[in-house]
This record gives structure tokens, C-alpha cells and sequence, in this order.
């Protein structure tokens, strides 16, 4: 085992390696564990979530440093198609060209500083509203109003402020820094394990925004470890294997990490308290398999993985033959330093992104994404991004499926992690040694940003 853990620090029940390797189609080896090593058990202050001062340093060292997602490439489908997006006092204008290339720009007029668009939409060129300046989707100045009052009125001392772009997997990257690394050093080789599972041949049949009352680190720290699950989705725990879930992190590797959480196989709080009949059942209630007796030589997971395989060849028209059982059911799960979640395989077909909301410590932006494989040449229109209201959940997005109900139980307990952040007296949080490996790994690599 490449670890210095031991088997002491894991769940006594099997592991994720051994659950994957019982199966009929035993998954690829890189499905295997990471360099997990111990990172020592010191506390992190409570200050990360909640101290404007620290918040302010996050905005110099982080979010004006490094690579985020800001958008995907279907948004913006056609020439003129634009995209902005916000992180703090940073704004980015994501638009498409006439010839088809996408570009970021500074979301700020060179005359006067006017915020230039909002939102999404489409539109030939790009106006000031202010004083009518106006711009070609590449950034170059088309007309300077009374141009004949400006000392310095060459075309490029008005031209658009580019921003850092970069394309992968069907996600737009932007980074303010104009010195920044190129994307493929940043996603230190997280593009190889994509390989078998190619997003950028993802349609978006939802995404969902949703303003929160949390630090954008308790929202991204909720959907990176699986310890939360028998408080949170008890209901989860005939058919899910939380404290069996493998959690990886690789020798040099700053800004990835991953977690697999086995699917049909009950969890080990239940040992000796269910049987395979009642994973079934309990799977069946969230609508992944039929239910019923097993058959001789059935398995749970072999019952979900046959009705998945046939979910996707007959919705979607894909095959997923060459596919492990492993990477049709279960849960694998890659984060991307600082806020960007993705899920490889098809068990989960989402992704997440999380960002201050504003210049507020307290508050954040939660977003979700339904990414769902389509047939070669019939690539269904992506859905319109739906902002939920302070009164509605993401059980209200039927797109979402059963995932919406799952989602609104870590969105509704993120405020009260949030209330209690602020109210406690130790000012720091701890973490276990394992289960939240990956939190650790994150704050590590916060901290080496923000020279701590």
C-alpha cells in the first residue's frame, strides 16, 4: 500500500480496492490509491472562513492567481455569444468571435472604467452604455466617440484588456494573471485520467445557481469527503459505502485530489444489521435499479450496473461497454484547487463550482451542473442557467432527478456550519486524519498561496 496511513487509519470494513476488484468488470489500475500521505493533525484557524482581513488576502493570492472555471463552452455557441463572470472585484467577459474563437476580456470599459455587460447573452460587438465606446468580439476598438477629443486616441490604447484563457474538457478557464502558468501545468495531469471519460463530449442538461449564507470553503469541503454521510443521508447507507471510500492526493501535486465512494454495497455503520435484499431495495427507492430478489451469482452493484448500462444506451444512444463496473456506478470524484468539483466516470455526471458572493467572507455562490453524455452528431442544445430564489431547492429542478434532494440537504446544513464558524470560542477546526485528507490537502495548498 503507497502509504505511511497504514490499514489502522482506514474503516475496518473492505476497502474500495477490494470491493472494485470482486467485480465483473474489475476497474482500470489508475482507479487506484494515490501517494496518501499523512499530513499531520493540526487544527486550521476558523479566521479562513470567516476574518475579512484573510478573505482580502484570498482575493490577491488565490483568486486573482489562479485558474477557475468560468464557464462552459456550450454557453456560447454562436459568434457574439458572451458569458461574464465574477469572482470578487474581478470580471471577466467571455465572448465568441465571429470566426468561432472564444476570447476574455476585462469587464471594463479603457475610458472611464463603465462595467460593459452582464449576465449572458448575445451581441455583434460590445457598447459602453456610458459614452457609447464600442468594440469587435476580438477586443479591438471600433468606434471612439468624438475621438477628436482624445489626445491619445490610438485604436490600441482603447482595445479591451485581455484576460488568460484556456479550454478543457468543455470547461472555459480565465486567469487574471497575465504571467500565470498555462492551464495543462495547472491541471497537473488531471486531463490523462479524463481519457476514457471525454467532457467535452458532455451536453449541460441543467445548471443551477444558488446564492448561500457560507464561506466558499465550507461549500467546496462538504462535497469532498463522505464522513458527513451518516448524519446528513442516513438513507444513503443500505447501498452506499461511505467510510469505505478511498481518498487520494499524488506526491507533487498541489491543486488535485480525488475520492471514490463505492455505490451498491451498504455501509460499514450497518455491519451486520442489513443484507443484500435490503441495498437493493434501498437502491431501488432512488430509482437506480429494480427491486426484488437477487438472482444466483447477482450482486447489488452487478443489478444497478446492468440497469445503468442500459439507462445510457437507450437515453442516451452511448455505449459504454468498454467501461468498468466501477465507472458506471460509483462515485469518483475529482477536485481542482480552488473551488471546481468534477466527477469522472458516469455514476455521478455532475460538476460543482463554489466563489465568494461579493466581497462578504459569509456568503458564496453555489453552482451545479447535470452533465449528460449525447450520441456522436445529435448534441442536444445546453439548458439556460436557472438561479434559485432564497425560498427554492434543487429538488425544484426536475433535471436534477434524485440528485436534487441529496444536494439540498448539504446546502441547507452549509448556513449553519457557517453560524457556527462564527460563534465558536476554540477558533479552529480539526480535522480526522484520513476521511478529511483532502481538506487538509486544500488548506495546505491555500496556505502555500497565501504565504502562511
Amino acid at each position: 500500500m503507497p502509504d505511511d496511513l497504514g490499514r489502522a487509519a482506514r474503516c475496518p470494513g473492505l476497502s474500495t480496492a477490494e470491493i472494485l476488484a470482486a467485480d465483473a468488470h474489475p476497474a482500470p489500475t489508475f482507479l487506484g490509491e494515490g501517494d496518501v500521505t499523512a499530513m499531520g493533525g493540526a487544527a486550521f484557524r476558523i479566521d479562513a472562513y470567516t476574518d475579512p482581513a484573510f478573505h482580502r488576502r484570498e482575493v490577491e493570492t488565490v483568486w486573482s492567481r489562479c485558474w477557475q472555471v468560468a464557464a462552459r463552452e456550450d454557453e456560447q455557441p454562436k459568434p457574439g455569444d458572451f458569458t461574464v463572470y465574477d469572482i470578487v472585484d474581478q470580471s471577466a467577459l467571455i465572448v465568441r468571435g465571429k470566426e468561432g474563437t472564444l476570447r476574455a476580456f476585462v469587464n471594463s470599459c479603457p475610458h472611464r472604467g463603465t462595467r460593459l455587460c452582464d449576465g449572458h447573452g448575445n451581441a455583434p460587438k460590445i457598447r459602453c452604455r456610458f459614452h457609447g465606446l464600442t468594440w469587435a468580439n476580438d477586443g479591438a476598438l471600433k468606434q471612439l466617440t468624438c475621438d477628436w477629443d482624445f489626445s491619445d486616441a490610438a485604436p490600441d490604447a482603447f482595445a479591451l484588456t485581455p484576460v488568460k484563457l484556456a479550454l478543457w474538457g468543455g470547461f472555459v478557464f480565465v486567469n487574471f494573471d497575465p504571467d500565470a502558468p498555462p492551464l495543462e501545468e495547472y491541471l497537473e495531469g488531471l486531463p490523462e485520467h479524463f481519457i476514457r471519460w471525454p467532457m467535452e463530449q458532455r451536453f449541460t442538461a441543467a445548471h443551477v445557481v444558488k446564492h448561500l449564507d457560507c464561506n466558499w470553503k465550507v461549500t467546496v469541503e462538504a462535497f469532498i469527503e463522505t464522513f458527513h454521510v451518516i448524519g446528513l443521508h442516513p438513507e444513503s447507507l443500505p447501498f452506499f459505502g461511505d467510510v469505505n471510500s478511498q481518498y487520494d492526493v499524488w506526491s507533487g501535486k498541489r491543486h488535485i485530489s480525488r475520492m471514490i465512494n463505492p455505490s451498491g454495497v451498504a455501509s460499514p455503520h450497518l455491519a451486520g444489521k442489513t443484507t443484500p435484499e435490503r441495498t437493493v431495495a434501498a437502491a431501488a427507492k432512488f430509482g437506480l435499479c429494480a427491486d426484488g430478489p437477487l438472482a444466483p451469482g447477482e450482486t447489488p452493484r452487478s443489478r444497478i450496473v446492468a440497469r445503468l448500462r442500459a439507462l445510457y444506451g437507450d437515453t442516451f444512444r452511448v455505449d459504454l461497454g468498454h467501461l468498468s463496473d466501477s465507472e458506471i456506478l460509483d462515485v469518483i470524484q475529482y477536485s481542482l484547487f480552488p473551488n471546481f468539483i468534477v466527477f469522472g466516470g458516469f455514476g455521478s455526471p455532475l460538476a460543482y463550482r463554489s466563489r465568494p458572493d461579493g466581497d462578504d467572507p459569509n456568503k458564496s455562490i453555489f453552482e451545479v451542473w447535470l452533465l449528460l453524455p449525447y450520441a456522436e452528431g445529435a448534441k442536444p442544445p445546453s439548458a439556460a442557467t436557472r438561479i434559485l430564489g432564497p425560498d427554492e431547492h434543487f429538488t425544484d429542478v426536475a433535471e436534477l432527478s434524485y440528485y436534487g434532494p441529496i444536494i439540498d440537504q448539504d446546502a441547507d446544513m452549509m448556513p449553519r456550519v457557517q453560524r457556527g464558524l462564527r460563534a465558536s470560542r476554540t477558533g479552529k477546526i480539526t480535522l480526522s486524519v484520513y476521511q478529511e485528507l483532502r481538506i487538509r490537502h486544500m488548506h495546505q495548498t491555500l496556505a502555500e498561496y497565501m504565504g502562511r
